[in-house]
């Protein structure tokens, strides 16, 4: 049975994008600091209002590692319920290229931008800010990789 909600509330996911960026063995990860203790992630964040999905991917990894990507391919679309806020998550992971990288300030509460193999990021366990980080990289890395024609995008004056 689903819960109902009243009459002014709306159930909503939280829509997040994250990149999986790679330089040879190695993968872009972001460490911050979430409720006050550090924990590691892709860069990751939330679609915002009007932005297309590639789009968000882009300015998020830029924003929180000071890195420039191309995406490539979707990766993996995961449904999760966060423990941080308790709420579902509707995430989308992308494959990007690192283009360049910008000295510059990263978003609050990241700590730094680093690259770790994945053995690394295994032996960060209960560390890493989410089952997605390793999940999407084992996706990854078994050679899933979808096209970005697949996703459809009619908002106005954004790529389609």
């Amino acid at each position: 049975m689903t819960p109902s909600l009243p009459d002014n509330d709306v159930w909503r996911p939280h829509v997040t994008v994250a990149t999986i960026v790679h330089d040879g063995e190695r993968f872009l990860m972001v460490e911050e600091r979430v409720n006050g203790k550090i924990a590691y992630n892709q860069p990751a964040g939330h679609l915002d209002e009007g932005e297309c999905l590639t789009a968000a991917a882009c300015r998020e990894t830029v924003e929180e590692t000071g890195w420039t990507v191309q995406v490539q391919h979707l990766v993996a679309i995961d449904q999760w319920r966060s423990h941080e806020h308790g709420d579902q998550v509707l995430r989308f992971t992308f494959a990007a290229r690192a283009l360049g990288h910008d000295d510059r300030p990263l978003d609050t509460g990241i700590e730094r931008a680093l690259w770790l193999t994945r053995a690394q990021i295994g032996a960060l366990g209960a560390q890493l800010r989410s089952p997605l980080v390793e999940s999407s990289i084992d996706k990854w890395l078994s050679g899933a990789r979808l096209p970005l024609s697949i996703i459809g995008n009619l908002l106005p004056g954004q790529p389609g």
